[in-house]
């Protein structure tokens, strides 16, 4: 397929009608917060049977969590606010595993438990774990800046004002690196074939100079994880993509996870994505936006996974198995800001509290998905959906996401 353009895909529409939505938790926001980037354990065996469209499926027993609310959870679909739903709950204390909704709204078949989807900025943990390998390898110093490595990256300014001091690394691994978000296409969707190198996002960025010194605030964005990926291809002589195939994918089985590159195609077995878009009548339409050229998202955010995929990494993610102990705790530091401001991520993950619950999770949003992995610090209970929403980058949570979340943590 040519690599900078492919010809556009015929899209269904569907004008819906939407509810007004009840004022956001807590929680609702601080998930928000990771999905939008507002400033602020073996592989199971695929033995789930299909479920038909708004049906749920419910096929593992006894011990597992609130098996009730997490059906309530996702039944009913499509509806206004997802077309799919896909859950995965684990740990040791029991498994639940649902699936409701469609295939696609043009037939109407039942959603594809095992589907593949854009797992946007979940891709953040894995580019995470690549270098915290990496650093556990001693080919990373993570106190040194990104100025050592790379120093190319920061050309000297005439402006003095847009002079870098010294970046650790450490710094775009919890966003508090100072990088303002680099330039993209005005208008996505039109450009949505087309090929935006992650090279050009951070010259962008780099040329508007510091938000504020490193350390000192922290504002999630994803510039710093396209930083990091183009720091380990400098590392290690490799591509990225490589890099996360030997070191995490391959180890782990994860055979539906891999990242597309400028391929706008989700390869494999996929449910459909929509994303509600007003007309100029005042009417809201739904567009089939599956086919999305993410390329520039990079190391950031183009990963395509499966939500038995990314069980299998949670669970051995947290369990140490994929980085070792003393650099994993970094994932679960909280950096110290200037000013007593709080800081809600570590390296990638950020903390929650459900239900005097404390979890470790990481949102990811690309147009038609909205997905998380959670898991406590311990391992005793894990979380992975993916939500085909129909306003994936909406500024307020999906309510089908949120009740996922409530059901399984509570």
């Amino acid at each position: 397929m040519d690599s900078t353009r492919s010809a556009p895909q015929p899209t269904w529409s569907h004008a819906v009608q939407f509810r007004t939505r009840p004022a956001r938790t807590a929680l609702a926001a601080a998930l928000v917060l990771g999905l939008t980037g507002a400033a602020t354990a073996p592989a199971l065996a695929h033995s789930q049977p299909h479920s038909p469209a708004s049906a749920v499926t419910d096929p593992v027993d006894d011990s597992a969590p609130n098996r009730k609310a997490l059906r309530e959870a996702i039944k009913g679909l499509p509806n206004a606010d997802a077309t799919a739903a896909l859950v995965r709950v684990g740990g040791a204390k029991g498994a639940w595993r649902g699936s409701s909704g469609v295939h696609d709204l043009v037939t109407g078949r039942k959603a594809d438990p095992h589907g593949r989807f854009r797992a946007g900025s979940i891709t953040k943990i894995v580019t995470a774990a690549v270098a915290l390998q990496l650093a556990a390898d001693g080919d990373l110093d993570l106190d040194k800046p990104v100025q050592h490595y790379m120093p190319d990256l920061f050309p000297k300014q005439e402006d003095k004002e847009k002079e870098f001091k010294p970046i650790p690394v450490r710094s775009l691994l919890n966003y508090t690196s100072g990088l303002k978000s680099g330039d993209g296409f005005d208008d996505e969707y039109a450009h949505r074939f087309d090929t935006l190198k992650p090279q050009t996002v951070v010259a962008s960025a780099i040329a508007k100079g510091p938000e504020h010194d490193p350390g000192a605030d922290q504002h999630y964005r994803n510039i710093g994880y396209t930083v990091l990926g183009l720091l380990i291809e400098r590392i290690t002589d490799d591509s990225f993509a490589d890099q996360a195939d030997l070191r995490i994918f391959r180890p782990l089985h994860l055979h539906d996870t891999y990242f597309p590159g400028a391929d706008p195609r989700i390869r494999g077995p996929h449910n459909r994505g929509y994303q509600s878009m007003k007309q100029p009548g005042g009417t809201t339409r739904l567009i089939d936006v599956t086919e999305w050229n993410q390329f520039d998202r990079f190391a950031a955010g183009d990963m395509i996974s499966s939500t038995a995929d990314l069980e299998v990494f949670t669970q051995a993610l947290f369990d140490g198995e994929v980085v070792p102990q003393p650099q994993l705790k970094e994932m679960f530091t909280l950096p110290k800001l200037e000013g007593g401001l709080e800081a809600t991520f570590g390296a990638g993950l950020q903390r929650m509290e459900v239900g005097g619950t404390v979890a470790w999770f990481k949102t990811g949003a690309r147009y038609g998905y909205t997905n998380i992995i959670a898991s406590t610090e311990d391992g005793t209970r894990t979380l992975v959906y993916s939500v085909n929403a129909t306003d994936a980058k909406d500024t307020v949570m999906n309510p089908v996401a949120e009740r996922i979340v409530l059901a399984a943590l509570s």
